[in-house]
């Protein structure tokens, strides 16, 4: 289940609905979470409110992942929260979903408000602005748990709470403003709190157990280790792909050293089969190549794997062009042949017989000759 929102950046407007739905929630999630493996599992939700959206993008849209995959899904256009996985569907009622779509719709009448204040706040003109939250829970290998909370206005970052102390982090003035409101008021940090630390982990939990089979599984990364040698510098690519779960670490050693500053990586992308890839480059010398390894860590290795850059042959493209200038001279020398055997045959006086050959003998044929 998604937390309600314990109310806008505006607290007057939004701080009543939203408790009463996290209520909800913390209600929801108290009956007892199934046992699950030790992480890392994660919890997250993003919501994103755009007061002029283009067209066809909808106003309001919250997302949910568990362990980096997205299970549900809301927006301002359908007004109701769907499954976007058959585990969720298949373990939960239509009060579960008649629950999340009224919790998804008030937060979406919040944002709605805080789009308006935030924009004369910071003396904005009419058009489009962004408000974005982001919040969830993980459930570390060790058994520990963590939560956070964070939003951002018109890209960058806003305000954060910290759930340890009970305060905010306001990133500028105009935060400050929802920093003295809610630090002030009280209310909004321990419910919070509350919600990151137990509700939100067990749910976590439940999820886990409904999805077990697909979110546990364990799928090998199949490495690619390329150079490409251009003015003097070999460019080493390390290439990841079809792995799952999520959580990578890819690098590029140097005589056994990892050279942190040096690699370039590419972020860990979803692939359509639900895997992900990632990619990370390095440059070198050409005649240095043997120094270097790409080593991979991932969940479903029992060890790091080290790669490194096995340049091909020169020989095979050499061999492959022989081969084929081989198989044309053949070609011609046949050709050839058969074209003497016909022309000895006409010297001979040798006529064909029409249609001995396949050729059709009707009279359409009329006086064409034989081929």
């Amino acid at each position: 289940m998604g937390p309600g929102r314990v109310g806008g950046l505006e607290l007057g407007l939004g701080l009543g609905l939203g408790l009463g739905l996290l209520l909800l929630g913390v209600l929801g999630g108290a009956a007892s979470a199934p046992a699950v493996p030790a992480g890392p599992h994660s919890l997250r939700y993003f919501y994103t409110g755009v007061s002029d959206p283009g067209p066809g993008l909808p106003q309001f849209v919250t997302v949910g992942y568990v362990d980096g995959e997205v299970f549900v899904y809301y927006d301002s256009e359908t007004q109701r929260k769907e499954p976007r996985v058959d585990w969720i569907a298949a373990n939960t009622d239509q009060q579960y979903w008649d629950r999340e779509t009224e919790i998804s719709r008030s937060n979406e009448q919040i944002f709605r408000v805080d789009l308006d204040m935030l924009r004369e706040r910071y003396n904005q003109s009419r058009g489009s602005h962004t408000v974005q939250r982001m919040f969830g829970c993980d459930l570390l290998e060790d058994g520990s748990i963590r939560g956070f909370d964070q939003y951002g206005y018109e890209g960058r970052d806003f305000i954060a709470l910290d759930k340890d102390t009970l305060t905010f982090t306001a990133a500028d003035a105009g935060a400050q403003v929802t920093k003295r409101k809610w630090e002030e008021e009280g209310i909004y940090a321990g419910q919070m709190k509350q919600y990151l630390e137990n509700t939100c982990i067990e749910w976590l939990r439940k999820y886990v157990s409904y999805g077990k089979d697909m979110l546990e599984r364990r799928e090998r990364p199949e490495v690619r280790v390329s150079g490409m040698e251009a003015n003097k510098i070999l460019t080493l690519s390390c290439r990841a792909h079809g792995f799952y779960p999520r959580p990578i670490s890819i690098s590029w050693l140097k005589d056994g050293v990892v050279q942190e500053q040096e690699t370039q990586r590419g972020s860990t992308v979803p692939n359509s089969d639900g895997t992900y890839h990632i990619w990370a480059t390095i440059d070198a010398l050409p005649g240095d190549s043997d120094k270097y390894q790409c080593r991979v860590e991932h969940a479903s290795l029992p060890q790091a794997g080290l790669f490194s850059w096995e340049p091909q042959s020169n020989l095979i493209p050499i061999v492959a062009g022989v081969a084929v200038a081989v198989v044309a001279v053949i070609a011609l020398l046949a050709g050839f042949a058969v074209w003497k055997s016909k022309q000895g045959r006409k010297e001979k006086g040798y006529n064909v017989a029409p249609g001995s050959d396949g050729v059709s003998n009707s009279s359409n044929a009329g006086s064409n000759p034989s081929v």
